[in-house]
């Protein structure tokens, strides 16, 4: 099984394949690759799959997720 997790963007450098950033997991704070979603910014929030940003997320949708999480 295969899970992927929502998290709020923190930063972002670098430029195509090299694009990576960090990402708070509820405070838990990661880098992950950017390569695959150059339309992300800062403060959005993404889906996280194995240390690659895979999908743009709204704010209500990653909430509910994080909470549904806790509540598992």
């Amino acid at each position: 099984m295969c899970l992927a997790i929502p998290a709020k963007i923190l930063s972002i450098q670098g430029e195509d394949l090299m694009r990576v950033g960090k990402v708070s997991f509820s405070g838990v704070i990661k880098e992950v690759n950017f390569a695959y979603l150059p339309e992300a910014n800062i403060g959005d929030y993404a889906i996280i799959h194995a240390g690659v940003a895979i999908s743009i997320i709204d704010p209500e949708a990653a909430a509910q997720t994080l909470l549904d999480l806790q509540q598992i």
